[in-house]
């Protein structure tokens, strides 16, 4: 009982600071190894543990019903000691949309049609073989190879994702970095916080051109 209490009052309180994008969870570590601009990014992240889930509904249905099987998963969904590990909540969150689309990153597969994969990256202390296994096989662990991603930054409503995502793309036209993959959204507030506060971000998963 104490361990759902400590675990929804600390949710509660990151919610409650989050209005005015202040951010207390755990973030996957990168280095940062080029800027080509003030907003754009090009950051070298190590392998990485996620929980997955992929829905055939894109859009909002697509992303509540994969952060409602995510949440519920690291809110005790799953088969960790005593019925259910509270697990806590990292940023960011990343969603991504194919439709057609070859990923060439390992984990991730040819899809068709359109649908929604959601990613919660899990705290660093867990690892494959330690972190509880989903109650809902809808849920999956995932390792996320390492790789080089470019990120542009942007405040305001994600709904503005696909515009930043092609705003993204152009900036890196003159650059020596070039996609090897689709581009896809990170989101490290929640939706009640401050517009101009919160922070979102356009990626896509680049390499160097030789």
């Amino acid at each position: 009982m104490w361990s759902n209490i400590a675990f929804y009052t600390s949710l509660a309180f990151q919610s409650v600071i989050g209005v005015f994008g202040v951010r207390l969870y755990e973030e996957p570590r990168y280095e940062v190894i080029s800027r080509l601009d003030d907003r754009v990014e090009i950051r070298r992240y190590a392998p990485r543990l996620a929980a997955e889930v992929e829905t055939q509904a894109a859009g909002k249905e697509g992303a509540d019903d994969a952060f409602r099987l995510l949440f519920a998963y690291i809110s005790g969904a799953n088969e960790g000691s005593e019925g259910g590990a509270k697990i806590a909540m990292t940023v960011p969150v990343e969603m991504r949309k194919a439709e057609t689309i070859a990923m060439t990153v390992p984990v991730q597969t040819t899809q068709s049609g359109t649908t929604m994969r959601m990613l919660f990256y899990l705290p660093g202390t867990l690892t494959a073989a330690t972190a509880p296994k989903p109650a809902d096989k809808r849920v999956r662990i995932v390792t996320v190879p390492g790789e080089t991603v470019a990120t542009l930054r942007f405040a305001g409503s994600s709904d503005a994702g696909e515009a930043r995502q092609a705003d993204l793309l152009a900036s890196l036209k003159p650059s020596r970095w070039h996609p090897v993959g689709a581009p896809y959204m990170l989101g490290y507030d929640p939706p009640f916080a401050l517009p101009f506060l919160r922070r979102n971000e356009a990626a896509v998963a680049v390499a160097a051109t030789p």
